[in-house]
């Protein structure tokens, strides 16, 4: 090989990039912490959330296991005795199951409004837009706002009696917050109407990632409607239903807006659920103790409920 050639062989081979082994062999040791420089910055948000959130959420559920009353100095030490009352307790007993139903009730009718009205508006028709921002417009409003909306509505004298009246539609008139057979269910329409809009949205994100011409290929098919739906769309719906499903079935165990400013937990305790239950016996009864341990109660609802609907739904919904 001539000198020419391999001084051109030099000057190719010094201008070629070093591989990933040779370049990660010659990286300094300043270059080689910078891939650990990020996690550093992570440090301070997780001290601060634990010093916030997780050690006064800790030293807080401890109070469950005392007989604390919120303002005294002493702290008798009870076990699980607080959590015995909670069985034993008729009004314990029935905000668990008030706060089951309206957790179930929401969970099915939401979605099942929210899943209609995303097909409804996921057509040609012109005013898809239009419509899509007012069904959207009440998951915006704030859940207080919403309550009181709707308790007026819901009085003896108000708009949906009148309404019924009008259409002479008497007998369907109730007082639908004050009879204790009906003011639960009332207030799940309220939560329905507020966000079945909500789900709609999700649901049609879902809707909208559908192949068209899949959908085509299955009306040349013949496929009608329904199987189009069952066996074309729902599969590409799964993300949205677990997402939607774990939703609402956590916001529905955690109701306490709604049901604090239209009932209060009436008439009676019709409608007192685990969250108004907790706010009365922490704040109003002064048995802070019995409220801790039916909040730490609500958590264990809320995690095992949200953890088993994950992994009931995770790999239809195509998450690990």
């Amino acid at each position: 090989m001539s000198s020419a050639e391999g001084q051109s062989l030099a000057v190719a081979e010094a201008a070629a990039p070093l591989s990933p082994l040779r370049h990660r062999a010659g990286r300094s040791p300043a270059v080689r912490r910078i891939g650990a420089v990020p996690w550093w910055f992570v440090v301070p948000a997780l001290v601060f959330y634990l010093f916030v959130v997780l050690w006064p959420s800790v030293q807080g559920g401890a109070y469950a296991f005392t007989n604390w009353d919120g303002l005294s100095a002493t702290k008798d030490f009870v076990g699980l005795a607080q959590f015995e009352r909670i069985l034993k307790d008729p009004s314990g007993v029935g905000a668990v199951v008030h706060t089951l139903l309206i957790a179930v009730a929401i969970t099915l009718v939401q979605n099942l409004v929210g899943l209609l009205l995303a097909l409804g508006v996921n057509t040609k028709i012109k005013s898809r837009n239009i419509l899509r921002v007012a069904l959207f417009t009440p998951a915006v409003i704030t859940p207080v706002a919403t309550g009181y909306l709707w308790k007026y509505l819901m009085t003896p004298d108000g708009a949906i009696n009148q309404l019924l009246g009008f259409f002479g539609l008497t007998a369907l008139q109730h007082d639908w917050l004050g009879d204790a057979d009906i003011a639960l269910w009332s207030i799940v329409a309220t939560v329905v109407w507020q966000f079945a809009g909500y789900s709609m949205v999700i649901f049609l994100a879902g809707l909208q990632g559908v192949p068209e011409d899949v959908l085509e290929a299955s009306r040349i098919d013949g496929a009608g409607p329904f199987r189009r739906f069952w066996y074309v769309v729902r599969p590409e719906l799964a993300p949205a239903i677990t997402i939607n499903l774990m939703l609402s079935i956590i916001g529905g165990l955690k109701l306490f807006d709604q049901v604090w400013v239209m009932t209060s937990g009436g008439p009676g305790t019709s409608t007192d659920t685990m969250s108004t239950l907790i706010y009365k016996n922490a704040f109003q009864f002064g048995d802070f103790s019995y409220g801790i341990a039916m909040a730490l109660v609500l958590t264990f609802f809320v995690a095992i409920l949200s953890t088993a609907q994950y992994k009931l739904l995770g790999k239809q919904g195509g998450t690990k």
